[in-house]
């Protein structure tokens, strides 16, 4: 599969990339762990078969001090024993929200409450900010097939303002 195009040369896309990129600095600074992001962000990168979204949110986990043993384990966190019971809940909120057509509700109530149940208000915001906006990001990567592989940590920060 070869990519389709860079978005990177269409001024407004480019325009929009970089807000992206800013919008998700706010992030950082939520209380919400990094490590619980990326993990985040690499399950919704698994489902929607980004592999520029995997092989980023792989290594900034990676980066963030995750154990190849749980990055491994992320597509298939419901049949391991790595996970804690806030993380889990955090994987299934990002699966429901991702995977919108499968469930007339979306995210069932059980899933809400157990996210309410392990998260304060700041983090449920961060999350729900996280899951729409890596959304967003997967969806434009694999329109284009934008491939995986040669991401290195930290490239983005030129586009910070």
């Amino acid at each position: 599969m070869e990519p389709r195009f860079n978005l990177f040369d269409s001024p407004t896309a480019a325009k929009i990339a970089k807000r992206f990129y800013n919008v998700s600095l706010a992030l950082e600074e939520s209380t919400l762990p990094k490590s619980l992001r990326e993990l985040v962000e690499l399950r919704v990168g698994q489902i929607n078969g980004c592999g520029f979204c995997v092989d980023i949110h792989m290594k900034e986990a990676a980066a963030a001090g995750e154990s190849v043993l749980r990055l491994g384990l992320v597509s298939a966190w419901r049949h391991s024993t790595v996970f804690t019971e806030a993380e889990r809940a955090a994987l299934a909120l990002a699966e429901e929200g991702t995977r919108l057509a499968d469930s007339a509700q979306g995210v069932t109530d059980e899933t809400w409450a157990e996210v309410r149940e392990h998260f304060d208000d700041d983090e449920v915001g961060a999350l729900v900010c996280v899951i729409s906006l890596i959304n967003a990001a997967t969806r434009m990567n694999v329109i284009v097939h934008k491939q995986g592989g040669d991401y290195e940590p930290g490239m983005f920060t030129s586009l910070s303002n």
